[in-house]
This record gives structure tokens, sequence and C-alpha cells, in this order.
């Protein structure tokens, strides 16, 4: 069976432009003054026949528009890019299309044409619940219009998902316990909670090396609202399915499953990462991440992205990776099959450190092992 067949299949497009830049955002986003949308259409169009082309006959399960702020494209360019996907391979029965949006006013006025453009599933930035720490995060809408958006989302779909940041600056537990309950009092299938992380190359990564970034969490504080967010989800009956994401039974991030089961996806536009499994190996691909670039390289198919061929050593650390941040884990039948290799002593004694268990033919990590995930996998496959 390959990759795509076992983990999915699924198509990945970046818009890279935002209305601004956010403090914390490492992510391949621009903000300019115009866009060309019926240029940038005709490019992406280009790029995704290229790949069409290299993968026949795959059945697509779904397909993700990233950005930067996908909510600020054209309603047209959504709609060509689903029934070129659509036409191009074979779509699944229940195809899940999602779509990041910022819940600004005139975005959100949108949502009801992005529907009508083939998007199923929204993922909405809510980011936090009051106007302060919005602010404070460089986040153009207050908390009123972000439950507006949602609101709206929720009306033109069921599936609806919504991103908060926690362990903000000066940040105390009890504020986050009483946050977490008003966004989980109107959550419905889906919600996304990110621990605030300070990232080199941003402009918090900046404040931060001169000293200017106040009131970030200890160690102490960061495992008491990772706590709080485990025992309130857990309770309101959204399950952590992974380590940031939180779903209701059987409502889980589809597109988001092949990244974690090794899947293969397509990724078009700047910045795109994709996985594809062709008959003679798997590669690894990343698009030009400057936007000009990406559209001057588009008049050329494929020119705009790098290949890089994935050994069997990448393939099988790069699945143990993704697939412990499941709470369903590693299927050790499959890592092997990769030629994928543990440390067995310090399998059985993270295992005897109560950071790891086998059950059946999965390895998991337990919750306190949850926080110590990037340890845990260094030490895995350390000789």
């Amino acid at each position: 069976m390959e990759n795509w067949q076992r983990g999915g299949f699924g198509l990945y497009v970046h818009w890279p432009f935002c209305a601004a830049k956010c403090p914390y955002c490492d992510f391949n986003s621009h903000v300019v003054s115009e866009v060309d949308h019926a240029c940038w259409r005709d490019a992406l169009l280009r790029d995704l026949s290229a790949w069409i082309e290299r993968t026949p006959g795959r059945i697509l399960g779904s397909i993700f528009f990233g950005g930067g702020t996908p909510s600020l494209m054209a309603p047209e360019t959504v709609s060509a890019v689903v029934m070129a996907a659509r036409k191009g391979w074979l779509p699944a029965n229940d195809l899940e299309v999602t779509l990041e949006a910022n819940p600004t006013s005139v975005e959100a006025g949108r949502f009801a044409e992005f529907v009508d453009a083939g998007v199923n599933r929204f993922s909405v930035g809510l980011q936090a619940l009051n106007d302060g720490d919005l602010r404070r995060l460089g986040r153009l809408h207050t908390s009123a219009e972000g439950r507006r958006a949602f609101d709206i989302a929720q009306t033109l779909t069921e599936r609806v998902s919504f991103d908060l940041i926690y362990a903000r600056q000066d940040q105390a537990v009890v504020e986050w316990e009483r946050e977490l309950s008003l966004a989980l009092s109107f959550a419905g299938e889906h919600l996304s909670l990110y621990q605030l992380t300070i990232e080199d190359g941003t402009a918090f990564g900046a404040r931060r090396a001169q000293g200017r970034l106040h009131g970030l969490p200890d160690e102490d504080r960061a495992v008491d609202l990772w706590t709080v967010t485990q025992d309130l989800t857990s309770a309101a009956g959204l399950r952590r399915y992974e380590t940031s994401n939180h779903a209701r039974p059987g409502r889980e991030a589809r597109h988001n499953l092949v990244y974690w089961r090794g899947g293969d996806w397509v990724g078009i536009g700047p910045g795109a990462h994709g996985r594809l499994t062709l008959p003679d190996c798997r590669f690894a691909t990343e698009a030009l991440r400057m936007p000009q670039a990406w559209l001057d390289a588009s008049t050329s198919p494929l020119a705009t992205t790098r290949q890089q061929r994935l050994s069997p050593t990448d393939r099988a650390e790069e699945y143990l990776l993704m697939s412990l941040r499941m709470a369903e884990g590693t299927d050790l039948s499959h890592f092997t099959a990769l030629d994928g290799y543990l440390n067995e002593r310090h399998l059985s004694e993270l295992m005897a450190d109560g950071f790891l268990s086998v059950e059946g033919n999965f390895l998991r990590t337990t919750e306190s092992g949850a926080l110590l995930l990037d340890t845990i996998l260094s030490r895995l496959v350390s000789d």
C-alpha cells in the first residue's frame, strides 16, 4: 500500500498575503498594497495542473487554503482551484475543503461566497477573547468581531474550528481558565489551542533579544496552563487528538491527519511544502518563498518548487516525529516497514519513567510524555 493510500492524499494552497504582519508569526506572509488576483489565479492553476499530471488517479481527500490570510483571496480563485482539483483527481465523496479566515468584518461578510466556491470547513483565527491581548498580539479584529465571524461561519457550515493562543504575556492560569471556559461554551466540533512560541526572525523574537518582551510564563506556569487546557477540553468532550488540536470524536481535521499519518500532499503557492510518493521514491517539496519570485517562475511548470529525495531514514524519522504528536500514536508496523530504528534501551527507560506506552501495535506518549515530546524523539532515534 502506498503512502497516499494509507495516510491519505491532500492539496495545500498557500496564499502569502496579509493585511498586517502579526508580531509572533514566522509563517511565509507578506503585506502588500494590492494584488492582481487574476494573475495569481492563473499561476496557481498552472502549478496545480503540472502536479496533477505527475500524480494521476489519486483519490483527493482534502484541500486546505492556508497562509497568510486566505480569506483575502478572491472567491473566484478559490472556486477555480477547487474545481481544477476535483476534475484532475478523484474527489472523495466527503472531500474536506478548509479555508483559514481572519475575523475582520470585511472578510466575514465574504464567507457565503467561499461556501459557494466549494469551501465546507472554516478555521477562524480568533487567537484571544479579550481586546487587550488581541492588540498585544497585533490582531486587527476585536473580540466581538471574532465571535461574530465565528457565528456567521456556523450558519453556513457545520464544520467550523477556531484558534486560540495561550501562554501569552502576563496571562495568569486563572485568567486562561476563564477564557477557555468561555471558548468552550460556544465551541463546535474542533478547536486549536497553541502555546505562544517566540521564534527568531519575528517582531517578538527581536523584542525578546533586546530584553523588551516581558511577562512570558516560566516552565512551571507553562505546565499549569497546559494542564488546565487538557482538563477543560476533556471535560467538554473535545479530546486532544494531536498536540495542539482538540475535536469531538470523528470531527478531526482530515487534512492535518494526512500530515501526521505520513500521507502525501501537493503544496502550491509561495513557500508551500509537500510530500509525494512517486514510483521511484518519496520527495519533499518546497516552493520558492518570495511571492514575486514564485510568480515569475510559475510560467514554467514545476519551476516554482525545489524537490528533495528522502532517504529511508528520513522517511521513518519524519513519520515518527509527526505520528507521536497524535493521541493515536505511531503505528510500529508501518514504522518498521519504513526501516525505522528505535533505540531500545532509551525506549525501555522512557516507558519505565512513564513517558511512553505501547498498546497493541501503537507507540504513544502519555500525558506527561506529551509535554516532553522533543526530548523523547531525540532519545528514541539517538545511538
